[in-house]
């Protein structure tokens, strides 16, 4: 097979009928949900979702039998194990062995099966921790990860690694998509596993009502919260949501005239920079890869010799985490003192990705970010407060 170059034009891609079977693996999440609502918007009438509970992608043989009985004809491979620096720092060995499982699972028996087309989804933390800024699809393995995450980047690196070698072996057309942080509409807001934006507008939101005495939203947020885990509570009082919200760095203050301000403790420095991509614009993204892009589009040989082909998937513009705390606290609503706990790990410094390679090839986003916290507030709103 002949390699194309980095930012190459994209070959005449076979046309993806509308009524091909297509499996989302991880529909019911932040990004699975975004790409089945685009697939749905581009005239997609076939799209095939199931919850862990119907199969098990951890599981072999549930993943073998799902294949023989359905026969889908493209995949998306959005199915992750995820969370942010808490949850990776704290489920390392499931992070790694559940995500690979996965991985090795679903992209095994698309190639068995004759899938078309394989989408597989990753993540920017894939590159070097200390990787030059922007970060091209080039820097892949060329340093050592940053420590808190690195079993999950490992397992997405193993992912990407098998699709190219089974591309060149088996000559299969599975492509992988490195998307930047992702936010939106179905995130995930749990107070432990959140990554940092769903987790900023969770407790801005707890904040603002702990300003506004809003006793009634933050019971009502923390009985769905024990619903969600299946735990039975009585009502709880004012004395115990107090202490539920510190839990979450959320306290009430009492300043030397005797007035109450509530103060929100993060995580780190606030100095680090990262980049955001609204959902709907990865699964446009994702539905443009389908429909165009082929493996011989997008592989190359790097400076190494190596066979490289995941493409990057960015906004293409980076703020701090400072920054970040602020503008959700602004769009939010909440007035009171943000706190920096720098005991507390900051993660990489940097992580910009350089998107110009999928841009050259024909996508770009559309959500600025203030409106995408805006629409995922919204979202957060009809989910937990309603």
């Amino acid at each position: 097979m002949g390699l194309s170059t980095p930012n190459s034009k994209p070959q005449t891609s076979d046309s993806i009928p509308r009524d091909a079977k297509i499996y989302i693996a991880g529909h019911l999440g932040l990004v699975g949900s975004g790409i089945r609502r685009a697939l749905e918007r581009h005239g997609y009438t076939n799209l095939l979702g199931k919850s862990r509970n119907e199969v098990d992608l951890i599981n072999q043989q549930s993943v073998e039998k799902f294949f023989t009985e359905e026969k889908p004809d493209y995949v998306v491979l959005v199915a992750a194990k995820v969370g942010g620096i808490v949850a990776n720092s704290t489920y390392r060995g499931q992070f790694i062995y559940e995500n690979m499982m996965i991985e090795m699972n679903v992209i095994h028996a698309a190639k068995v099966h004759g899938v078309k087309k394989l989408l597989f989804l990753g993540s920017s933390c894939i590159y070097p921790k200390m990787a030059p800024q922007p970060m091209v699809e080039e820097h892949l393995l060329t340093g050592p990860l940053e420590p808190t995450n690195e079993p999950y980047a490992i397992a997405k690196i193993a992912g990407i690694r098998l699709c190219d070698a089974y591309n060149r072996q088996y000559g299969t057309n599975f492509i992988s998509a490195m998307p930047t942080n992702m936010y939106g509409p179905g995130d995930n807001y749990h107070p432990e596993n959140s990554h940092v934006m769903p987790a900023f507008i969770r407790r801005m939101h707890l904040a603002k009502c702990v300003d506004n005495e809003d006793w009634d939203s933050i019971r009502a947020i923390y009985s769905h919260e024990k619903a969600q885990k299946n735990t039975k509570t009585e009502q709880p009082d004012k004395k115990h949501l107090v202490e539920w919200l510190a839990a979450s760095g959320i306290n009430q203050l009492q300043t030397s005239d005797s007035k109450l301000q509530t103060e929100l403790s993060c995580w780190g420095s606030g100095s680090p920079f990262r980049e955001f991509l609204y959902s709907d614009d990865l699964a446009e993204a994702c539905v443009f890869l389908l429909e165009n892009i082929n493996y011989a589009d997008v592989a190359f040989e790097d400076s190494t010799g190596t066979v490289q082909s995941h493409v990057n998937v960015g906004s293409g513009t980076e703020i701090t985490i400072k920054e970040l705390a602020e503008t959700v606290a602004d769009v939010v609503g909440f007035e009171g003192d943000i706190e920096w706990d720098t005991s507390r790990p900051d993660g990489t410094p940097r992580k910009l990705m350089d998107s110009s390679k999928l841009r050259k090839l024909g996508w770009e986003p559309r959500v600025e970010l203030r409106e995408g916290i805006a629409r995922a507030y919204a979202d957060f709103k009809t989910r937990y407060c309603s």
